[in-house]
């Protein structure tokens, strides 16, 4: 087991020292790294054995205390996975022929990363799970900043570091708090004390931040939107699971509070919804993949709450059904999310715009792109035969069994309608990106000109895919594999197994995938027997067509944005058309980011304008410091008088 961590601090030694002319030896050993790391995951799923590890080493006074549980593996799974990928996708897409100043700093932070991740995993005392965790917030930081020449990355960095800033506070505290209590700072299970429970809610707020949880999602959409993309495929593929990781933790490892499990429910419901009403209305395609992330990590936290609940009311039935699909949905988010994000930069690559009204007509430049890309678009709405459907079908079980258990109708049914309706609204959302971006004719000189990304990128998109297959077509071998991590959370359900139908499912897949083979080879055949004619788009009987009279990304969505409008505050800039033959018109419309914009900003600025003021104060006046001193203690004076009259 120790060899996983070896070569990892050994990848990230040398990714810190090896000069630009020596990616490939990096890129292997951060292919062996990522081996090894799913090798010692796979082996912990598999036998359900956790490894602990114990040295003399003592940094910052406290002994070096590592352990891997299956809980810890299946995260460290996609650690590893998404690690090895995005390096391989990075050796051609963030290369040294096309970012020379970037690529051996970007190839060591990656290491950082990937290392520090590995850790937070690991790590079984406080205050060392502190030191990876800020390890893992600035090599994170460093990635994001790689492009740093604009502006734009620069704003989106810091508002990223001073979130993530934010949240490790919380957590200090939350660390600091438990160590206080129990009188040490290693960490382990303690459902046997309930005065713990309430520091449940400073785990939840300080992981909540990394997860991207609605409203703390500040950062999420501009960091994952700047980012280079292989940065943003492990960013949210891989860094916000981190903050579920914590969630997750420290539900099972501690004692919840009352209501722990509707608070989460509802935050879960509020990211799912609210997630993908942002989605919908963008028109940066990292953007929307970006806010995609939040509605999953909703959808994650949806599992979960019913988990809770179920935890705290004895219904082990559905609460293990929820709990199996929550985390089957946190590897499936992985798979279909990276899938995303590595398409959405092959397009970057090609184009150099994410603006999806700059693009269109993509698919026959980049056939395997544009596949591959509807693939992950399929699987995170959730349709079958792929994995997406797996992991949302048993968190529908498991909600639909919780509303059928007397009295939890009135407070689970919204749920179950939340979650159906993020359904549908995610369907729409990546037809909306496929379609413009790939289908229709270009929009502009940066689409006729593309062609398909290369090998390296390629592979790097396959692998996941496959991966999504293969989950659809098996469900049953990975729901079985989540049952240590299931166990390593509630321990009173580890005798039983949820009562899930995954030979059903995987067969009914497995006929669907056939009848789908069948009608694509019939649809060949009749192409390559009859020809192809091609025409131009449908034109409602223009004369002369042009690529601006197709549908955009706004007049796509306006009709289900229009519903959110109370959330979304579109601002909208129009020149209306005037005259019979006009020349110019414009109609723009911009989704801000409504929390940060509408309400952190105001209140930073006023916090900022109270500082200024208190600031006014500190003139370097002796005597008017003598006279601030007396006003306080004459105000101190008069409420002591009252207080004694």
């Amino acid at each position: 087991m120790t060899a996983p961590l070896l070569g990892t601090a050994a990848l990230a030694l040398l990714a810190a020292t090896a000069p630009a002319r020596r990616p490939r030896i990096w890129l292997l050993c951060n292919g062996l790294g990522a081996l090894a790391g799913l090798a010692a995951a796979a082996g912990v799923l598999i036998t359900r054995h956790a490894w602990v590890w114990r040295s003399d080493l003592a940094p910052g006074g406290e002994q070096v205390f590592l352990s891997l549980d299956p809980l810890g593996a299946l995260f460290l799974v996609i650690v590893g996975l998404v690690g090895g990928l995005g390096a391989l996708y990075s050796s051609e897409y963030w290369s040294d022929e096309h970012f020379p100043r970037s690529a051996a700093r970007g190839r060591a932070w990656w290491a950082v990363l990937t290392l520090s991740m590995g850790l937070v995993l690991t790590c079984s005392n406080g205050l060392h799970f502190l030191f990876a965790w800020e390890a893992f917030a600035l090599s994170a930081y460093f990635l994001i900043t790689l492009d740093k020449e604009h502006a734009e990355v620069r704003r989106a960095g810091w508002l990223y570091l001073a979130a993530s800033h934010a949240g490790t506070m919380i957590l200090f505290a939350f660390f600091a708090a438990l160590a206080a209590q129990t009188g040490s700072w290693d960490l382990g299970p303690l459902r046997d004390r309930p005065d713990l429970a309430p520091l449940f809610w400073f785990a939840l707020l300080g992981f909540g931040v990394k997860a991207g949880m609605f409203p703390l999602h500040i950062w999420l959409p501009s960091a994952h939107a700047n980012a280079p993309s292989h940065v943003s495929a492990i960013m949210s593929g891989v860094a916000i699971k981190m903050g579920v990781y914590g969630i997750v933790r420290f539900s099972g490892w501690l004692p919840v509070p009352d209501g722990a499990g509707w608070a989460v429910l509802g935050i879960g419901c509020a990211s799912a919804l609210m997630g993908i009403a942002f989605a919908m209305a963008q028109n940066d395609i990292k953007r929307l993949l970006a806010y995609c992330s939040v509605e999953n990590v909703g959808i994650i936290l949806m599992g979960l709450g019913i988990a809770l609940l179920a935890a705290t009311n004895g219904h082990p039935a559905w609460g293990q059904i929820a709990l199996a699909g929550s985390l089957l949905h946190v590897f499936n988010h992985c798979l279909f999310k990276s899938l995303l994000f590595f398409g959405a930069g092959s397009v970057l690559h090609a184009t150099g715009t994410r603006d999806m009204s700059r693009l269109g007509g993509l698919w026959r430049a980049m056939p395997w792109t544009a596949t591959l890309f509807a693939i992950g678009a399929a699987a995170v709405s959730g349709l079958p035969p792929l994995n997406g459907f797996v992991s949302e079908w048993a968190i529908y079980q498991g909600l639909l069994r919780a509303v059928a258990q007397k009295g939890a109708t009135f407070g689970v049914l919204p749920a179950v309608i939340v979650l159906a309706g993020t359904g549908a609204m995610a369907l729409a959302a990546f037809v909306k990106a496929s379609s413009i971006v790939f289908l229709g004719a270009p929009r502009g000189k940066t689409s006729g000109h593309a062609s398909e990304c290369g090998s390296a990128m390629r592979t790097a998109m396959i692998a996941p895919a496959a991966v999504m297959l293969c989950v659809g077509l098996m469900p049953g071998f990975f729901l079985n594999l989540a049952q240590g991590p299931i166990a390593d959370w509630a321990p009173q359900w580890a005798a039983s197994a949820p009562a899930i139908p995954a030979r059903a499912i995987g067969g009914a897949h497995t006929v669907l995938l056939c009848a789908l083979a069948v009608a694509a080879a019939l649809a060949l055949r009749t192409v390559r027997r009859n020809g192809v004619r091609r025409g131009p788009t449908w034109d409602c009987g223009y004369a002369a067509p042009t690529a601006h009279m197709q549908y955009t990304g706004g007049s796509f969505a306006g009709i289900v944005t229009g519903w959110f409008r109370w959330v979304l505050r579109p601002e909208k800039r129009v020149r209306r058309v005037r005259g019979h033959f006009p020349e110019t018109a414009l109609a723009l419309e911009r989704i801000p980011e409504t929390v940060l914009e509408k309400g952190v900003g105001p209140a930073a600025r006023a916090v900022m304008l109270l500082a200024d003021a208190a600031r006014s104060l500190q003139h370097g006046r002796l005597h008017l410091y003598i006279l601030y001193v007396f006003l306080g203690v004459t105000a101190l004076g008069l409420i002591v008088f009252q207080g004694g009259m």
